[in-house]
C-alpha cells in the first residue's frame, strides 16, 4: 500500500513514499484536505465542510463539487487504488468523510510527539529532538489558509506549541552551559514575538552567563518598554526577579557543570567578598536570598539557613531602613508544609520583626512589600488557634494583595500562610485541599517548582485526612518526580511518612510499625526538629490505639511537644489512674496544626477511662466536625483511627449520664 506524508507546518502538502510531492489540483481541493486534517482521523460532516469552504454562502451544487474535489483528492492519493473499490485513506463515514492517515505520517503530529517526549529528557538529548521537531516547519501552519476561520485554531494551537519549543531548548542548551548559542536564538525569537515575557527573561540570563551583563539588563529594559507600549501591562514577577537577580549576581544564574562547579563557586564567591563591602545592603539582601535557596537543600541546610536568616534580618533592622529590612524578611518565602515550627523562639522574633518593619515602612512602600510582610507573620505564626487573630488576618490581607497586583511569586507564598491559619477547628482539610490546588495551579502555571511540590504536598495530607489513598498516591508520585528532577531531598521525607501511614491504615499492626521504624530514619539529620522531636512515639502510639492494642512505651521516651497529651495515657497503662486524672484538668487544649484531630483524640480517650465528663464533652465538641476523617491522617504521617470511632466511644460514656 502506498504511503503518503501530508505537511501543514507551512502550505499544504502531500509526498509520496520516495519524498516527490503529490499533486493536489486547485485550491479547493487542498483545503478539503486541510480541512480533514484539522479534525484529526475525525469526521467532517459534508454540510460542514460545504459551509466551511464557502463561509454560509455556497452555490446551489454545493454538495456535489464537494464530492467531486473529494474524488480528485483520492485519486491523487492512491492513484493504483482499483476503480469502485473502497478508499482506505479518506474514507467516506456517516454524514461525512475522514482522512485516515497515521499520525507519524502527518507532520504536526510528528512535532507534537517530539516536543512533548523532549519534556522529559535530559538537556543533552532535549536540544537534538527539538532540533529536529523545529525543522519539519517550512512556514507558518497551514500558510495557505491564514484568512479561514475552520483554520484560525489550530493555526494558533501549532504557533504556540512552536514558540514553547523554540523557548524549551534555549533553556535546555542554558543547561548545557551553550550559553551563546541560546542567545543567538534568542535573540531573533524575541524581536519576532516581543509579547513573551519567558523569552525575554531566557535571553536575559543567556547573555548573563556570556559575560554580558550590562546586555542583559538592557534586553530586561527593552522588555519594559515594549510590555507597556504593545500590550500596556508590566512585566510579570519572573520577569522582575530575573532583573533583581542580575543586579544582586544572585548565585543561582551562573552555570553549574559538574565537574568545575567547585571552582568556579570559590571564584564567585571570592570575587563577590572582595567587591562589596561587608555592610553593603546589597549584601544583606544577598544573603537573605542565598538562605532561601540553602533551605531546601537537605542536610544541615535548613538549620543553617534559619540561623543565617535571622542575622541578616537583625543586622537589617540595626540598618535603620525599613524598606531594606522588608526585603531581607519578604525574600524568604521558602515554602512551608509542617505546622509546628521547628524554633518557635526564633518564629516568634521574627514575627515582631515583621510587626515592626510594617509600622515603619512609609507610606509610598511597594504594596508587595507589606503583602510578604503579612504572608510572613502568618507562616511563622503556624500551630497556634487562629480564629480571630492577627495572623489569619494577615494570612488574608497578604492573599487579597497577591490578586491585586497579579504576583505569582507572592500569591503562593501568601496562600502558604493561609495554609498555615486553617487549624481553627478540626475538620477544615477540604478548605486546605483547595489551597492546595490553588498553589499547585499557580505554580505549575509560573515555574514555581517548589510551591508546585508544596501544592501536591498539602492535598496529599487533604486526601489522607478522609482515607483518599488513591488520590494521595498520585500526589506522593508527583511531589517525588517534582523533588527528583529539581534536587529536593527534604521531600523524600514527607512522601516515606505518607507510605508508612498507608500501610499502617492498610495492612496489620505489625507491619505498619515496621513501616513506621523505617521512616523514622528519614528524620535524621533534617533539621527540622519541629518533625522529628517525638513524632516517631506518637506514630507508634496513634497505630496502637488505632487497631485497639495496648498503649505500651519505653519510659526514657523522648515524646517532645507532645508530652501533654500523650502522658495522661502512659499514666493510665500503668495504673496510675489518679494522676491521669489530675493531668487532665489541667491540660491544654491542642495547637492548631495537622496533628489537631489526633491529639484531641488521645484526650478523647483518657478522658473516657477516668470518666472525666466536662474534658469529654470538650472531645466531643472539638472532634464532631471531623466526624469522616481519620484522626491525625490530615498530616499525611500518622493516624489515630477514624474520628467517628472515638465520637461514637464518647457518646457511649457519656449516655448513662444524659438527662
Amino acid at each position: 500500500m502506498r504511503v503518503v506524508e501530508f505537511g501543514v507546518l507551512g502550505s499544504v502538502a502531500a509526498w509520496d513514499e520516495t519524498g516527490e510531492p503529490i499533486a493536489l489540483k486547485g485550491p479547493r481541493h487542498r483545503a478539503v484536505l486541510a480541512r480533514l486534517l484539522i479534525a484529526r482521523r475525525g469526521v467532517v460532516p459534508l454540510p460542514r465542510l460545504v459551509e466551511d469552504l464557502w463561509e454560509g454562502d455556497p452555490p446551489a451544487d454545493a454538495v456535489g463539487t464537494v464530492r467531486t474535489f473529494v474524488a480528485g483528492l483520492r485519486r491523487a492519493l492512491e492513484p493504483e487504488r482499483p476503480r469502485r473499490t473502497p478508499s482506505r485513506l479518506l474514507v467516506t463515514e456517516g454524514p461525512g468523510y475522514a482522512l485516515r492517515a497515521e499520525p507519524a505520517h502527518v507532520d504536526a503530529r510528528r512535532f507534537e510527539h517530539a516536543v512533548a517526549a523532549a519534556a522529559d529528557l535530559p538537556p543533552s538529548q532535549a536540544v537534538p529532538r527539538l532540533t529536529d521537531a523545529l525543522e519539519l516547519w517550512r512556514g507558518p501552519a497551514y500558510a495557505d489558509f491564514a484568512e479561514e476561520r475552520w483554520a484560525r485554531a489550530e493555526r494558533s494551537r501549532l504557533a504556540e506549541l512552536r514558540l514553547t519549543a523554540v523557548e524549551r531548548r534555549a533553556e535546555s542548551r542554558l543547561a548545557l552551559g551553550a550559553a551563546a548559542d541560546a542567545a543567538a536564538d534568542l535573540d531573533a525569537h524575541v524581536a519576532e514575538h516581543p509579547w513573551r515575557e519567558d523569552a525575554w527573561q531566557l535571553l536575559a540570563l543567556a547573555l548573563y552567563r556570556c559575560g554580558r551583563q550590562a546586555d542583559a539588563l538592557s534586553v530586561l529594559r527593552r522588555a519594559r518598554q515594549l510590555l507597556r507600549e504593545h500590550l500596556g501591562v508590566e512585566p510579570g514577577p519572573r520577569l522582575s526577579r530575573t532583573e533583581q537577580d542580575i543586579l544582586r549576581h544572585a548565585d543561582h544564574l551562573d552555570p553549574r557543570p559538574s565537574d568545575p562547579a567547585a571552582q568556579v563557586w570559590a571564584q564567585a564567591s571570592a570575587s563577590y567578598a572582595s567587591m562589596v563591602p561587608a555592610r553593603a545592603r546589597t549584601r544583606l539582601e544577598s544573603t537573605a536570598g542565598l538562605m532561601r535557596d540553602l533551605a531546601v537543600t537537605g542536610g544541615g541546610g535548613l538549620e543553617a539557613a534559619r540561623r543565617h536568616r535571622a542575622a541578616a534580618v537583625t543586622a537589617a533592622e540595626q540598618l535603620g531602613d525599613p524598606e531594606l529590612t522588608a526585603r531581607v524578611i519578604g525574600v524568604y518565602d521558602v515554602p512551608a508544609v509542617w505546622t509546628r515550627s521547628d524554633d518557635p523562639a526564633q518564629a516568634d522574633r521574627l514575627v515582631g520583626a515583621a510587626e515592626r518593619t510594617l509600622l515603619h515602612l512609609p507610606p509610598g512602600a511597594p504594596e508587595a512589600a507589606r503583602a510578604r510582610l503579612l504572608a510572613t507573620v502568618a507562616v511563622e505564626s503556624r500551630g497556634t488557634l487562629p480564629e480571630g487573630t492577627r495572623a489569619l488576618q494577615a494570612a488574608h490581607q497578604a492573599v487579597q494583595s497577591a490578586r491585586r497586583l497579579e504576583d505569582a511569586n507572592l500569591l503562593v507564598f501568601a496562600l502558604n500562610g493561609l495554609f498555615m491559619q486553617t487549624f481553627e477547628r478540626a475538620g477544615l482539610a477540604t478548605r486546605r485541599a483547595e489551597i492546595g490546588a490553588e498553589i499547585t495551579e499557580v505554580a505549575a502555571r509560573h515555574g514555581l517548582f517548589t510551591y508546585e511540590v508544596l501544592g501536591r504536598l498539602i492535598r496529599l495530607q487533604a486526601h489522607c485526612a478522609t482515607a483518599d489513598f488513591t488520590a494521595a498516591d498520585r500526589y506522593a508520585a508527583a511531589a517525588d518526580a517534582l523533588a527528583e528532577r529539581h534536587e529536593l531531598p527534604l521531600v523524600a521525607v514527607f512522601t516515606t511518612w505518607y507510605r508508612a501511614l498507608r500501610t499502617a491504615t492498610t495492612e496489620p499492626p505489625q507491619f505498619g510499625e515496621s513501616a513506621y521504624r523505617a521512616a523514622a530514619k528519614s528524620l535524621e539529620g533534617t533539621g527540622m526538629p519541629g518533625l522529628e522531636r517525638g513524632l516517631p512515639p506518637l506514630a507508634l502510639l496513634c497505630l496502637r490505639l488505632h487497631h485497639g492494642l495496648p498503649v505500651t512505651a519505653d519510659p526514657h521516651t523522648d515524646w517532645g511537644p507532645y508530652e501533654p497529651w500523650v502522658r495522661p495515657l502512659l499514666l493510665l497503662a500503668e495504673g496510675r489512674d489518679r494522676d491521669a486524672a489530675g493531668l487532665l484538668a489541667s491540660v491544654p487544649s491542642p495547637p492548631g496544626d495537622l496533628l489537631y484531630e489526633a491529639l484531641w483524640s488521645l484526650l478523647a480517650r483518657a478522658a473516657i477511662q477516668v470518666d472525666d465528663r466536662p474534658l469529654m464533652r470538650r472531645a466531643q465538641r472539638a472532634l464532631e466536625p471531623a466526624r469522616g476523617e481519620l484522626a491525625g491522617a490530615a498530616s499525611g504521617l500518622l493516624t489515630a483511627g477514624p474520628v467517628a470511632d472515638h465520637l461514637d466511644a464518647l457518646a457511649a460514656a457519656l449516655a448513662p449520664h444524659a438527662s
